[in-house]
């Protein structure tokens, strides 16, 4: 087709199907307006320019100016690019055009417009004067024009400006830029903001004072976007107002202020001022100060970063801009300053849904907050002692920071452009109605997609429309913000402590050792000789390692403690310095990499377990049917543990195995759980059937190492499981309660030892055996090793302590039959068999059944004895000096309280109630409701109790790597405890809180029961 044929619509881009009768309308439609329509295809939305226009020819044509619009369409391609390009790119804006038909000669004009022009042409539409108390230098006026009128008259005064400033920006003919660069339009929208408050001040200073004297100072302080001058075209414009006196006059001010600016411009919000909205909306410099010196936040002086004086009393803004000034630059150096970062930067990715994560520019992954973020954070940690990086917005402090050595030239470089890209994209989406959005179109919405890559001039290419080369471009650049965010903090700590790009930065030690306490590195300096270490290891192992350590790096800082993480890797590295697969693994699976970690940042338990089963770690990754942790079944573990072990003939090779394989499913199960892939229940049972395991395997092992091959046991020998190993509730800390029960075998006679019947030198041979076995048993496994603990408790055997290791059935039911306590019968409650002679087992179980279970329940003197042994258990079994609000097993509400209740309710009613006949108490706890022996609410009070306190009391041995049952008080070590249960760790506080409430609710329960 020749250049000088009007071609068809579809080749213009002009898709609707009135597109012709509207270029016919215009008289487009023949060879002589073709460059004209040429010039209007290249519009965003070319049919939306196009439908602009007629309606402003109309609305023109009743005022005669139409000729001389088209002429200047004709004649003037800057004229005619702007007025095309912000009529395709925003509907608003044309809405503006067609409704102010003269705003049209502001589009006349070549050049971008002034701060002075703005701030004129918004006074003047209120016809504002500067107020005589007003000093030189001060931006104080008083309007004229009051009221609606007032709000109107600023409303199209802010339009008018907007329009200059769009089309200027979208028409791609600023300094041979394809659009106005981002610094550029930030700071004029800014500018303009600026002005258009100024104005606001001028109508709300009319409306408060009338025609009195103004008898207060006030001046308002610019924060965030608007702060740094790098405004969107539709943000709220955060302020902070200072006056003297802070005065009801100067607060009526402020607040007419924020509502003539809020209805006729922007969302005006004083939320970042002290207190927040709950705080006083002006205050003096001196409450100011106060304010921060005593009870600010990390991010309040992170949001200082930002201000700057923006309009009324100008020396009042310039002496609170230098009193707090000063503080940004020392927050560094605050106790909580990591505990706050962290929590700001968790909030801000818990703003965004799940579902809009990858397409919100503004809080998504690889998004401007990261950019952001980063900078702000970089620029006050190495702010204090580097004055050239107290710069206000984000790209003028990245190129500071790439100028001071704290990043690299290229990474800043490609993280200025991967910003000023998503924030162009920003840009368009606003100017396209007006509204505060930061959200992409659904990238299979075409049409959508197409209008903004041509808003944001982006062409097709040979193989992609628009669309498609805009989707590409988002990927990578998205990818590129992520990548980029970890080398913005780590990469130049690496180069730090290598120096193999001795030109690229200029990283001191002192600022690494600052960088890192910033992060959370309570001993910065042994985390740069680790990461010195690590970096500088020798051949394809360092390459990986300064490959992958920035990645490493980032995620360790969100662990509790980075300090012992980073320990804690550099320790695996050097155990497994000759394991290829460890390296290369953590390279190829971020999954894995991010998750171990998490946990080495998090577990002594776990870090430990690791270094002597590192196999675990491979299991981290995620299988096609989800994380390969949890795709494990207990049964099978335990089968191939027995198996395992039980093929050594030597001893301590079998004891070695057993060891071995409960290593590694430890290290499993605490990595499931600590990684959220497990709860309470899952993780009890799970180790519950670990221990169940090792006791069959080393019962196995001790029987065949006691006999001459092929000779049989002169006993069986079954273990019968008491406490939380019976009810299948074992925790990281508890022991293993058992009993051993034996029957000999036949030929062998079968007497009641207690009464000295006849026979007794056969049983007693095996018994004797039988005892022997039960010790060896005990010892094998509680032999000394660094993994946690195997101690197998026989502290719950008739007699105690002083009773015999190992009894026959009929002796345990001679003696519960005569002896029993009640103590003991509440014991029996939990017993369940879990290892050895599988038949014998549950022949102990039908002989405890009779006890713990008898016809028409247990005696009223043995509740009241169970009663009273509860109290004297309160009153004397906490450790001296344990707070019991805070002691999960012994403390108020806790396990005990709540295990003892349960107890209770089934020695009471078990006889009428054969869903009590369990060993759980939580199933137990499920059938006390399930039959109306206590109200539902307070079982589930109850529920809620046991399963927050035995997760607490998980936590607490997974973050300390041994038995520990009182949760600390505030501080480092609460964090660590609520981040391994789950909370964010700046979240401590609420995790504790929670914790007191849910077993003070619990305590009312007990209390109840107990005394009912």
């Amino acid at each position: 087709m020749r250049r000088g044929t009007v071609p068809s619509t579809g080749r213009l881009g002009l898709l609707e199907a009135d597109a012709g009768a509207n270029l016919a309308m215009l008289g487009w439609n023949t060879d002589e307006r073709v460059d004209v329509v040429w010039a209007l295809s290249r519009a965003a939305d070319a049919d939306l320019a196009l439908k602009a226009l007629v309606r402003l020819r109309e609305a023109l044509s009743e005022q005669g100016e139409w000729s001389a619009v088209e002429r200047l369409i004709v004649e003037d391609t800057g004229f005619r690019g702007r007025l095309f390009g912000v009529l395709g790119a925003s509907d608003a804006l044309g809405d503006h055009l067609v409704a102010e038909p003269t705003a049209w000669r502001l589009l006349t004009g070549t050049d971008l417009p002034t701060v002075e022009g703005m701030r004129a042409a918004m006074l003047g539409s209120v016809a504002a004067e500067p107020d005589p108390s007003a000093g030189p230098d001060d931006l104080v006026f008083r309007a004229e024009v009051t009221g609606t009128d007032a709000i109107h008259a600023l409303r199209t005064a802010y339009r008018d400006q907007l329009l200059v400033i769009a089309a200027h920006d979208v028409a791609a003919t600023v300094q041979d830029e394809p659009y106005v660069p981002i610094p550029t339009a930030g700071a004029l929208l800014s500018d303009l903001a600026d002005a258009a408050l100024t104005a606001a001040l001028a109508v709300a200073i009319a409306q408060v004072c009338g025609e009195a004297p103004l008898d207060v100072r006030l001046a308002v302080i610019a924060m965030g976007k608007c702060g740094a001058r790098e405004l969107n075209y539709v943000s709220d414009v955060d302020v902070i107002f200072v006056a003297e006196p802070a005065d009801s006059t100067s607060a009526r001010i402020a607040g007419e202020f924020m509502r003539i600016g809020s209805a006729a411009f922007f969302d005006v919000d004083a939320a970042l001022r002290p207190e927040g909205k709950a705080g006083a909306l002006t205050r003096t410099v001196e409450s100011h100060i106060a304010y921060y010196k005593r009870w600010a936040k990390t991010w309040e002086f992170q949001a200082l970063l930002k201000a700057r004086a923006m309009c009324g009393d100008m020396a009042l803004a310039a002496e609170y801009i230098d009193a707090v000034t000063p503080m940004v630059w020392t927050a560094a150096e605050r106790d909580d300053f990591v505990v706050d970062v962290q929590a700001m930067r968790r909030r801000v990715e818990s703003l965004v849904p799940a579902d809009l994560r990858e397409r919100n520019l503004k809080l998504g992954s690889g998004s401007l907050r990261d950019v952001e973020f980063a900078v702000q954070l970089l620029q006050m940690v190495h702010g204090r002692v580097d004055e050239s990086l107290r710069v206000q917005a984000t790209v003028e402090a990245l190129a500071a920071l790439t100028a001071g050595g704290y990043v690299g030239r290229d990474d800043g470089a490609n993280l200025s452009a991967s910003y000023q890209f998503m924030r162009l994209l920003e840009h368009r989406l606003q100017l396209q109605r007006l509204s505060r959005t930061h959200v992409l179109p659904d990238p299979d919405d075409a049409p959508a997609m197409r209008w903004l890559a041509r808003a944001a001039h982006i062409r097709p290419t040979s193989d992609l429309d628009a669309a498609g080369v805009l989707r590409e471009e988002l990927r990578s650049q998205r990818r590129r913000i992520r990548q980029l965010h970890e080398k913005l903090f780590y990469r130049p700590l690496l180069e730090s402590v290598t120096r193999f790009e001795a030109d690229e930065l200029t990283l001191s030690s002192e600022s690494a050792q600052r960088r890192l306490a910033a992060l959370g590195y309570a001993k910065p300096e042994r985390a740069l000789g680790h990461i010195r270490a690590l970096a500088s290891t020798a051949g394809r192992r360092g390459q990986i390692q300064l490959l992958i350590l920035p990645s490493l790096l980032e995620w360790i800082s969100r662990t509790p403690d980075p300090d012992a993480a980073l320990l804690n890797y550099r320790r695996l590295c050097e155990e497994l310095v000759d394991a290829e697969w460890f390296l290369r693994l953590l390279r190829d699976d971020g999954v894995v990499a991010q998750r171990l970690m998490h946990v080495l940042g998090t577990s002594a338990y776990i870090a430990e377990l690791l270094m002597r089963a590192p196999e675990v770690i491979k299991l981290y990754s995620d299988g096609a049917d989800g994380p390969k942790l949890i795709g494990v079944d207990p049964d099978d573990v335990a089968k191939g543990l027995v198996a395992s072990t039980v093929r050594r003939t030597d001893l301590k090779q079998a004891v070695a195995v057993a060891r071995g394989h409960r290593r590694a499913e430890l290290a499993r199960i605490a990595s499931a759980d600590i990684l959220g892939m497990l709860d309470v229940r899952e993780v009890c049972a799970a180790l519950s059937s670990v221990w169940a395991a090792v006791l069959n395997a080393a019962l196995q092992v001790v029987v065949a190492e006691s006999l001459p091959a092929g000779e049989e046991p002169p006993a069986r020998i079954a273990v019968i499981g008491m406490g939380r190993l019976g009810g299948g509730e074992l925790g990281y800390g508890s022991d293993a309660d058992v009993m051993f029960v034996c029957e000999p075998r036949q030929g062998c006679a079968r007497s009641d030892p207690l009464a000295g019947a006849s026979g007794a030198d056969d049983e007693t041979v095996a018994l004797k055996w039988a005892q022997t076995v039960a010790e060896n048993v005990r010892t094998m496994l509680g032999t000394p090793s660094a993994d946690p603990p195997l101690e197998v408790d026989i502290d719950l055997r008739p007699e105690g302590r002083n009773g015999p290791v190992v009894r026959t059935l009929e002796s345990y039911r001679a003696y519960y039959d005569q002896w029993a306590q009640p103590w003991e019968i509440q014991a029996l409650l939990r017993a369940h068999q879990v290892a050895g002679d599988n038949e014998l087992g549950i022949d102990f179980l039908h002989m405890a059944d009779r006890i713990r279970y008898p016809e028409g329940g247990v005696s009223p003197e043995a509740v009241r004895e169970i009663r009273r042994i509860k109290a004297r258990v309160d009153a004397e079994r906490l450790p001296r000096g344990a707070d019991p609000a805070l002691h999960t097993k012994l403390g108020r509400g806790g396990l005990a309280d709540v295990e003892w209740t349960v107890q209770l309710v089934q020695l009471r009613h078990a006889h009428d109630h054969p869903s009590l006949h369990n060993t759980s108490t939580l199933q137990s706890l499920d059938a006390i409701a399930a039959d109306g022996l206590l109200p539902q609410e307070q079982v589930d009070l109850l529920r809620e109790a046991w399963l927050t306190a035995t997760k607490a009391r998980n936590a607490l041995v997974l973050v300390r790597g041994k038995p520990v049952d009182e949760l600390p008080g505030p501080g480092s070590a609460l964090r660590a405890v609520a981040f391994a249960a789950g909370w964010p760790a700046d979240e401590a506080s609420d995790f504790l809180e929670n914790y007191l409430r849910v077993t003070r609710r619990a305590k009312a329960v007990v209390t109840e029961v107990f005394g009912a």
